[in-house]
């Protein structure tokens, strides 16, 4: 399977994940959402920003998904792997309030970041809103 994340483009979250920065993708649910159960440790995240056309790829290198969350364990994850997940102290509170509600956070280690030649693709049958989409292959979503 092979996934794309699409990226809230104002947090300049993809070129952290470029540079090594951020070397997890943290997904914060009230309820389950892809991928969560989806996605595999050595499949491929390809990542995108809003309105912009595919342009890194990323490895699986290990999973970590937790239910039952409180404010504390929100607070705990993102104190243990914030900075992995590309915030800095300063932002910590912000997303902690963010994420106080939320019940389930899916933490995705990612490896063999690299830069690809950008394409588009056709979300079309995923909502226009998806912020995740899994498939077999990309191939099935690039705009020729």
């Amino acid at each position: 399977m092979q996934h794309i994340a699409i990226m809230n483009k104002s947090w300049g979250l993809t070129d952290k994940i470029l540079t090594g920065q951020k070397t997890i993708e943290s997904r914060w649910y009230k309820n389950r959402y892809a991928p969560w159960g989806k996605i595999k440790t050595g499949e491929t995240v390809f990542f995108k920003n809003s309105g912009q056309p595919v342009a890194l790829k990323a490895k699986v290198h290990k999973i970590i998904q937790i239910g039952n969350l409180t404010p504390v364990i929100v607070g705990n994850i993102l104190n243990e792997y914030g900075a992995r997940i590309g915030l800095s102290e300063t932002d910590l509170p912000h997303y902690n309030e963010l994420f106080k509600d939320k019940m389930y956070c899916l933490l995705i280690f990612l490896c063999d970041t690299q830069a690809i030649k950008p394409f588009q693709i056709n979300k079309d049958g995923y909502g226009a809103m998806s912020s995740w989409i899994s498939v077999t292959s990309v191939r099935e979503l690039k705009k020729l």
